[in-house]
C-alpha cells in the first residue's frame, strides 16, 4: 500500500481566465491545475512554487488556501490504474510573479523546466469554457464560476 501523498495546486485567474496545464492521453486533451507533490520537509507553499516553475516555468506568489480535495483512486473512473492512489490536494489562490506585466500575462506562453509526463503545454482557459473541456477535478469548475458550493473541503472527488 502506498502512503497518502500531499499535493499543492495553484488557482491562477486573470481577466476571467484560469491558467491550466494542457495534457494528452488516449482519450484526447485534458486539463489540470498546475502543481504537484510535496517533498519531505517542504512546506506546501514552497512545493507549489517549485512545481509551478517545473510545469509552467513561472514564479508565483502563493495566497490563501481555497479548497482541499481528496482523490482515492479506487473510487473513481481510473480505478484500474489508480486503485492504490490516495492523494490530498491543497488548492491555493496564486498570482503570477510581478516580473510578468499584467498586459502580457494572458498571452505569454510558458515553458516549464520539468513538465509532467502527459503535459503538452500551458493554456489560459476562459472560466465560461471550463464546462466544455475535460478538467480535473471537475467539481472545482462550478466553484470557480461562482455557482457551486463554498465549502473548502470538497471530499473524495474527481
Amino acid at each position: 500500500m502506498k502512503p497518502i501523498r500531499n499535493s499543492a495546486k495553484a488557482i491562477i485567474i486573470y481577466d476571467g481566465k484560469v491558467l491550466l496545464t494542457k495534457n494528452k492521453d488516449q482519450e484526447g486533451f485534458f486539463y489540470l491545475f498546475p502543481g504537484g507533490g510535496q517533498e519531505h520537509g517542504e512546506q506546501l507553499s514552497e512545493a507549489l512554487k517549485r512545481e509551478c516553475m517545473e510545469e509552467i516555468g513561472c514564479h508565483i506568489r502563493v495566497r490563501d488556501l481555497a479548497y482541499v480535495r481528496e482523490y482515492i483512486g479506487k473510487n473513481h473512473q481510473f480505478a484500474q490504474w489508480d486503485a492504490d492512489v490516495h492523494q490530498v490536494e491543497f488548492y491555493f489562490v496564486a498570482e503570477l510573479d510581478e516580473r510578468i506585466p499584467p498586459t502580457e500575462q494572458e498571452t505569454q506562453i510558458f515553458a516549464g523546466t520539468n513538465p509532467d509526463e502527459y503535459q503538452v503545454g500551458v493554456e489560459w482557459v476562459a472560466l465560461s469554457a471550463l464546462d466544455h473541456i475535460r478538467v480535473y477535478p471537475a467539481q472545482l469548475i462550478p466553484r470557480l464560476q461562482g455557482r457551486g458550493e463554498k465549502d473548502v473541503y470538497m471530499g473524495d472527488t474527481n
